[in-house]
């Protein structure tokens, strides 16, 4: 194993901080809360659970064979949409304005 290869491995614990992975039989490893997602992560269950297997990338090898990997450039996420809603003045009934905003969802906003 080294530094930019493609790893499989089970997460073993979950800490405010990051992720502990098992790789293999013999190889433990930490996903970094900076390295499970491009966004804000308030909460790594969010993302993954103990018992997980997860496709992960190494970053490094420390001498005393501690691995440190990462979550996000393996798991990319698409980005929110977000969706371009013309509001009209004056009220209109949320019930007929509702199936609009679906579609125009389901459209991409265009």
């Amino acid at each position: 194993m080294k530094k930019g290869d493609i790893v499989t491995g089970k997460i073993t614990a979950i800490k405010p901080y990051g992720a502990f992975v098992r790789i293999g039989e013999d190889t433990d490893g930490l996903i970094h809360i900076s390295e499970i997602s491009e966004g804000f992560v308030r909460n790594i269950e969010d993302f993954v659970a103990v018992g997980d297997e997860v496709s992960l990338e190494v970053l490094g090898i420390s001498e005393d064979r501690k691995v440190s990997l990462s979550y996000k450039r393996v798991n990319k996420q698409r980005k929110k949409r977000w969706v371009k809603i013309e509001l009209q003045s004056g009220f209109v009934p949320l019930e007929k304005m509702l199936p609009e905003w679906i579609k125009a969802y389901r459209q991409g906003g265009e």
